[in-house]
């Protein structure tokens, strides 16, 4: 059973970040600027859906590259369904609070404010916080290699976009962002 939750968390996931993404488009905000500032990027997506179908895999009993797992716990699992709920939680918070500022990638043509309220005010990043949550309880869903590669990959490149991020709010924002950063902590 905690593996349907794992799959449905990806779809939830998605799920929020497109709808929020038409959102705004209807509201005349072009907030999806993947890869604008990086090609790179475009690396990412055929990781991603390598995942979802590890995942859905696991979840569904599909073939997968490998099913080994390194232990087998249910509460252990069920800790990760906990955690994939807090993952979506944070995500939500933070789409909410982001308002119209929200944008997948860097716009530097048109940032909207600067956010520091809300989930906010708590975490500089709380989006790239409940994605790690999520990565996290899905692996103790799915204990097995590809999804520990995935975490630390994951949390490698998050951090990598919080850089860059904050280079950017740094130079866009002065003053205003510094004071910000002395508030509020990276992460948590």
């Amino acid at each position: 059973m905690p593996g349907y939750f794992a799959a449905l968390t990806l779809v939830l996931m998605l799920g929020m970040v497109l709808t929020r993404t038409a959102m705004l488009r209807r509201a005349g905000v072009r907030a999806m600027k993947f890869g604008a500032m990086d090609k790179r990027d475009f690396l990412i997506p055929p990781f991603a859906c390598f995942y979802f179908y590890h995942v859905f895999a696991a979840a569904f009993g599909w073939p997968a590259v490998d099913t080994r797992t390194f232990f087998e716990s249910v509460p252990v699992a069920w800790a990760g369904v906990t955690m994939c709920g807090a993952g979506l939680t944070l995500l939500l918070c933070s789409l909410v609070s982001f308002g119209r500022s929200f944008r997948v990638g860097i716009d530097a043509d048109r940032p909207g404010r600067l956010v520091t309220t809300g989930i906010f005010a708590l975490s500089r990043n709380p989006i790239y916080v409940g994605f790690a949550v999520i990565l996290l309880g899905q692996f103790l869903i799915f204990p097995n290699w590809i999804l520990l590669v995935y975490a630390g990959a994951g949390a490698w490149l998050f951090h990598r976009q919080v850089l860059l991020e904050e280079d950017f709010l740094r130079h866009h924002y002065g003053q205003e962002y510094l004071a910000y950063c002395d508030r509020v902590r990276r992460y948590l």
